[in-house]
């Protein structure tokens, strides 16, 4: 059974910027990101521990074409993204939206 997947609305945020980034500069670059995160997020939901831990019991899937990837967290009833990180940014930024699952 697969759980539900829920983005944190800090990630979702992160998401529709980077798409808004890359609109300014390409739309087709940005259609690209925009499924690429499609993917990423089935592929999640679909085998959510297929990638390894990563940082304060989380995981994380690296996008292929474009410098982001996506840190989620495994709860009981539900995988949430928490967020949608620049790999070159702000590292561990993120890490203060952690809180207790549920």
């Amino acid at each position: 059974m697969t759980q539900r997947l829920e983005y944190l609305d800090e990630a979702l945020n992160e998401a529709e910027e980077a798409a808004r980034w890359y609109a300014e500069r390409s739309l087709t670059t940005a259609a690209g990101f925009t499924d690429e995160l499609d993917v990423a997020a089935a592929a999640i939901e679909q085998a959510p521990e297929a990638w390894p831990p990563y940082d304060h019991g989380t995981r994380r899937f690296l996008l292929r074409r474009f410098p982001y990837f996506l840190v989620y967290r495994i709860e009981p009833t539900r995988v949430v993204i928490v967020a949608v990180a620049h790999a070159y940014r702000r590292p561990g930024y993120w890490k203060d939206r952690l809180r207790a699952p549920g």
